[in-house]
């Protein structure tokens, strides 16, 4: 389902239907905030470092995530990643699950460092633990992705990732705004704030909401992967199932292709026979080259996989001085 626009009316003027939607938002905060409240979660014998959103529209995380375990890796640490699944705990192996198996995300982060997929995190975080027993080479920290508004496992460390360019909508919560929780409550739990996009989208994110920022913030940006291929002039039609597909779109354009369609999807929407044979179609019409995400590429059917180019890109920090003095304070 794609979010309505109202939930990213500017916060000081949400529109008529926030505001009658907005009882139904305090109820929702109010449930968000009995459940954080709720004793006994599990302390893992590991540090547990959560990377999470605070809305329903998502950001990054898994993007995130990978920059994250590369650095605590050049740290000379061990990560496991534990990813969000349907079923498990399950060890990702790239070599025979698949993203209906372990979903999409999953499948991306194994090839940066040891992931499980679990339904339930803390189920997960034990299975993660008992693997790594009597390893001299195992786990020394775990690196959770999503969980923000998990009680059930207590976090070491909690990252949060926002999307610059939408900030925290019209900072309601659902279902007036996109929000699980107030903004200013959650970030009291957090310990980093790490905000993605261009230039202009930071500093339009810092005027609207440095009011409720307290904690470190760090920004980042999503950068092509350099592969050697040049992108200038090449007449591409893209489609991209993710939290934010017209950042995916923009970097396209900024390495001087010719995007003749951007296609936006669900995110993680099936990508079925039937949708991309009329993608597959469109572009052979148009004269164009199919060019999609990595979370977008593990999902294509077999038949359409060399039919389509994939452009990997990646999370750059511009400070990570932040992020190196929260990893200290835990001891990693």
């Amino acid at each position: 389902m794609r979010p309505p626009g109202f939930w990213f009316t500017p916060p000081d003027a949400p529109g008529l239907r926030a505001r009658l939607l907005a009882p139904l938002g305090w109820l929702q905060a109010r449930r968000m905030a009995h459940r954080m409240a709720r004793p006994g979660g599990w302390r893992a014998p590991l540090p547990v470092i959560c990377v999470g959103t605070l809305d329903a529209v998502g950001s990054d995380t898994t993007s995130t995530v990978q920059t994250l375990a590369l650095h605590l890796q050049a740290r000379g640490r061990r990560p496991t990643i534990l990813m969000p699944g349907q079923r498990g705990p399950v060890a990702v192996d790239p070599q025979h699950h698949t993203a209906e198996d372990v979903g999409d995300a999953a499948l991306l982060t194994a090839a940066f460092a040891p992931t499980w997929a679990a339904r339930h995190r803390a189920a997960g975080a034990r299975a993660i633990v008992r693997a790594a027993e009597g390893s001299p080479q195992g786990t020394d920290c775990i690196l959770m992705a999503d969980g923000v508004q998990d009680p059930y496992i207590v976090k070491d460390l909690t990252l949060i990732v926002a999307d610059a360019v939408t900030g925290f909508g019209n900072g309601r919560s659902l279902p007036a705004g996109p929000l699980y929780e107030p903004v200013g409550t959650a970030l009291a739990r957090a310990d980093l704030l790490v905000s993605i996009g261009p230039p202009a989208a930071q500093k339009a994110f810092d005027r609207a909401w440095r009011h409720v920022i307290d904690i470190p913030k760090i920004r980042a940006r999503m950068e092509a992967l350099q592969t050697g291929m040049d992108w200038r002039g090449a007449r591409v039609l893209a489609f991209a199932g993710i939290a934010h597909p017209q950042m995916f779109f923009g970097i396209l354009r900024g390495l001087g292709t010719d995007l003749v369609r951007a296609e936006a999807l669900e995110e993680h929407q099936p990508l079925t026979v039937a949708l991309m044979t009329r993608l597959d179609r469109e572009a052979k019409l148009l004269g164009a080259q199919l060019v999609t995400t990595e979370k977008d590429a593990v999902r294509l059917p077999p038949a359409f996989r060399r039919n389509v180019l994939t452009l990997p890109v990646r999370l750059q920090l511009e400070d990570p001085a932040p992020l190196d003095a929260a990893l200290d304070r835990v001891g990693l």
